[in-house]
């Protein structure tokens, strides 16, 4: 690899559809150059989130990103040179760098800029620390309230969030079960992560294996998929349930939106809660959320799992992988090593 470019993926057409390759741009250009109150970044790790295809094409609870601009990504990166008081060469910070070699920042914008704390790992603190397992801690906690002996269901239980989701659970008393896509990841959580069952919504009968496995209703779900998923589970609340709705991914790749879930009425018929949440409303709370799953990890009460592309030519591919179920845990891509030792 070049070390005198700055590597780039632009955004170059808003996607209709399944996201690809054809709606980025591949660029090269001279390293940025730091002004006044600027740091010189060196990306290192990227994060790949499903809410990015949102971004993409829509304003949400941030602008979309524009045309020609590089893909906007939750980023780990060193500092190359600083010219801003708070920061020097060798620090690892945290921030969203985009799908870049480099880029200049003053610490403004969406996610700021940060330092890492000592002794997390880039990849971790990408996982478990950022938005993924913050989402898992206060969608489970604040929204889904969960409590000893419920039946808590978790869809997209294999994914980042879920993962997490449904572990916080079982570590509050619940009965879990997760839908997953494929064998191999069912078999993951209920052997690795504790998990009380787990459907394969690809090869198993949902309906079926879900008044199978939650014969008396469900208390709380969390719900990442939306979809059919989240209608079978309206079908089956409990009285007062709880759901937490942190994504709809079986909806982000659509051109036209299908109508809403057809059980919703049952919300009344239950006197059950649906509700939306969006991490960065917890803001405030985040050293406190990070405190406690750090001793969760700590104490092995807590598995999180990664999946880990090389390179930054893979973006694209990396971030189609979402989609189409081919990831399993957490979706990551790793650009290159810390050049510089902290000073």
């Amino acid at each position: 690899m070049r070390n005198d470019v700055n590597r780039r993926w632009l955004l170059a057409s808003r996607p209709a559809g399944v996201v690809g390759e054809e709606n980025f741009r591949w660029s090269e250009e001279p390293i940025p150059v730091p002004g006044e109150g600027q740091v010189l970044v060196r990306n290192l790790w990227l994060s790949f989130d499903p809410t990015q295809r949102n971004w993409m094409a829509r304003d949400t609870y941030v602008p979309m990103v524009r045309i020609g601009e590089p893909m906007r990504a939750a980023s780990i990166g060193q500092v190359i040179e600083s010219r801003h008081p708070g920061y020097k060469a060798g620090d690892l910070v945290r921030g969203a760098f985009g799908w870049q070699d480099y880029t200049v920042t003053d610490g403004s914008g969406f996610l700021g800029l940060s330092k890492l704390a000592p002794g997390v790992l880039p990849n971790v603190a990408l996982n478990l620390f950022a938005a993924t397992g913050l989402a898992a801690y206060f969608g489970m906690l604040e929204v889904g309230q969960p409590k000893p002996g419920e039946t808590v269901v978790v869809s997209g239980a294999a994914g980042a969030t879920g993962s997490i989701a449904g572990q916080i659970a079982k570590l509050k008393g619940c009965r879990v079960i997760g839908t997953a896509g494929g064998k191999l990841k069912c078999d993951w959580l209920t052997t690795e992560a504790g998990f009380d069952g787990a459907i394969d919504y690809r090869s198993e009968d949902l309906p079926a294996r879900l008044g199978e496995l939650c014969p008396d209703g469900i208390d709380v779900f969390f719900d990442n998929v939306g979809g059919p998923v989240l209608n079978e589970v309206l079908a089956r609340l409990r009285s007062k349930a709880r759901i937490a709705l942190c994504g709809a991914i079986s909806r982000y790749n659509d051109a036209t939106l299908q109508p809403g879930p057809s059980n919703y009425f049952n919300l009344v018929a239950s006197g059950s809660r649906m509700e939306g949440f969006l991490v960065f409303q917890y803001a405030g709370r985040f050293a406190e959320a990070s405190t406690v799953l750090a001793g969760w990890l700590r104490d092995g009460l807590l598995k999180h799992k990664e999946d880990i592309e090389i390179g930054l030519e893979k973006a694209p591919k990396t971030l189609a992988k979402l989609f189409t179920g081919e990831n399993f845990g957490k979706q990551l891509l790793k650009i290159a090593d810390p050049p510089l030792q902290p000073g």
